[in-house]
């Protein structure tokens, strides 16, 4: 399962660890690009988390229970 980079609003992004919504003009973890995309995250383990095995978070194969 693909995860949605943005929530019905545009003016939020789902963190692709947790799923949480964060606010992409200042999320709380920060952001990354990888592959053309930004990704943005609610906290700094989740950034961390991501970047370690982003395919995994993106393919949903891998998910953090918040």
């Amino acid at each position: 399962m693909k995860i949605p980079l943005f929530s019905k609003s545009s003016k939020e992004a789902i963190d692709p660890v947790c799923h949480m919504t964060v606010n992409p003009d200042n999320p709380n973890g920060g952001s990354w690009d990888y592959k053309d995309s930004s990704y943005y995250f609610c906290a700094p383990g989740c950034k961390i988390a991501f970047q370690k095995d982003p395919e995994s978070y993106l393919s949903g194969e891998k998910k953090i229970e918040m």
